[in-house]
């Protein structure tokens, strides 16, 4: 058999190249057989033998259960050892941090959520969720991280794992997010928009590995995750999708981000709320009235008071709508996605929302473009970003980084270096 180290220094040989298959044909559930495994492959039985031995003396895959007969014995399955491993996901967001532990096949095992206001700082904010994952981890039995995934409600440099110049993280920008979860978890760390990891929840959850896809996330602020035959689009330096500072035409309203007259400055829930304080400062009879006497508006109240009928609330949802859906109907015809999702705080108000949306869409986009066209609210499921974050550990790990570390059997850390 050949030896671990001839494997560890063998570079991209056939037979390494055909290992690597062999794990991800079994991971993936296309192939969970010896003969199927032949079929797949087109390699001999000696040789599918001789890797899926290997593969199961370095531990990625195991035996499991006895498969259907063909008329002869029959044939054992292999399985991936999704147990062997653990990601760590954690979502910030602009007032919450939700973190979550999953196994290798991406089932999301336990997760736990807090209120933070993300603008304390990185320290700070890191910090907190650090503890709050060692407070998961405690309950579970002690398993190899590896991989480590951080969602961040703004632009970031997926190659440095660094956010960039976001708007509503003072003290973010050019931050190294990665290298205190490398240290603590000696692990691989990516990090990314929040976006992008809520559109590859809805590629796992649709099980659609070629979807062409657009998630739309309006909560406090406003982004998109574009998905293109299943990857990411994240564009020359991690912009790509962040919509929502895109010029809303007629508008002077200043924006967080220093800009005016961005769609977040109209239609992001922050927005929202501006607005109905306003409204109810000028008197507007409204519902949202008496919710201000116990404390300061959120987003949820307003899609909440919409949902209940109450005027100025559908009047503030519609007008969200009607300027987010000529940005994304421009989305729609450079893009031409097969589906979108709506989702974040705004998708709980829904076909309030949803039926603007689709109007401004149909009739700002090119007939061929919205021909297969879905547009629909995501599952609002707070583990969402959490399934994604995991999608996207598994895509780095068993997708793009596997032939580096396969033959020790687990990731590490690469430790590359980010710039000052």
């Amino acid at each position: 058999m050949t030896t671990d180290s001839t494997l560890r220094f063998g570079a991209q040989t056939d037979e390494v190249t055909s290992l690597l298959r062999i794990v991800n044909l079994v991971r993936t559930g296309e192939a969970t057989t010896r003969p199927e495994i032949g079929k797949v492959t087109g390699l001999g039985r000696g040789v599918v033998s001789q890797r899926v031995d290997q593969a199961i003396s370095i531990g990625f895959l195991g035996d499991g259960d006895f498969g259907a007969s063909s008329g002869g014995r029959a044939p054992r399955t292999l399985r991936f050892r999704s147990e062997q491993g653990r990601i760590i996901i954690c979502a910030l967001g602009a007032a919450h941090i939700r973190v979550g532990i999953a196994a290798l096949d991406g089932d999301v095992i336990d997760h736990a959520h807090r209120t933070w206001d993300i603008a304390q700082g990185p320290v700070k904010t890191i910090n907190a969720v650090m503890s709050l994952v060692d407070d998961v981890l405690r309950k579970h039995p002690e398993v190899p991280v590896w991989g480590v995934v951080v969602g961040l409600p703004g632009p970031v440099d997926f190659a440095t794992g660094q956010p960039v110049a976001p708007p509503i993280m003072p003290g973010w920008n050019g931050f190294d997010v990665r290298t205190p979860f490398e240290e603590r978890f000696n692990a691989p760390v990516w990090v990314d928009n929040d976006s992008n990891l809520l559109a590859l929840g809805e590629r796992a959850r649709r099980r659609d590995s070629l979807t062409d896809l657009i998630y739309c996330k309006i909560g406090s602020g406003v982004g998109a995750g574009l998905l293109s035959k299943g990857r990411i689009h994240r564009g020359a330096n991690g912009a790509a999708g962040d919509i929502g500072h895109v010029r809303v035409s007629d508008s002077d309203v200043p924006c967080r981000c220093g800009k005016v007259g961005c769609l977040e400055a109209v239609a992001g829930g922050w927005a929202l709320v501006r607005d109905a304080e306003q409204a109810i400062k000028d008197g507007v009879a409204t519902s949202l009235a008496g919710r201000t006497k116990k404390g300061a508006l959120n987003l949820e109240d307003i899609t909440l008071a919409a949902q209940a009928g109450d005027s100025l609330a559908i009047g503030l949802i519609q007008k969200s709508a009607h300027v987010a859906g000529e940005t994304i109907s421009a989305l729609v015809n450079m893009f031409n996605p097969g589906v979108i999702v709506i989702g974040g705080a705004i998708a709980s108000a829904g076909e309030v929302f949803l039926a603007e949306v689709r109007q401004r869409v149909y009739e700002l986009s090119l007939p061929l473009a919205t021909r297969d066209l879905t547009i629909t609210l995501s599952v609002n499921d707070e583990r969402e970003p959490l399934r994604g974050g995991a999608e996207l550990a598994r895509e780095q790990l068993f997708d793009i980084t596997f032939p580096r570390w396969f033959a020790d059997g687990h990731p590490s850390p690469e430790r590359e270096a980010v710039p000052a």
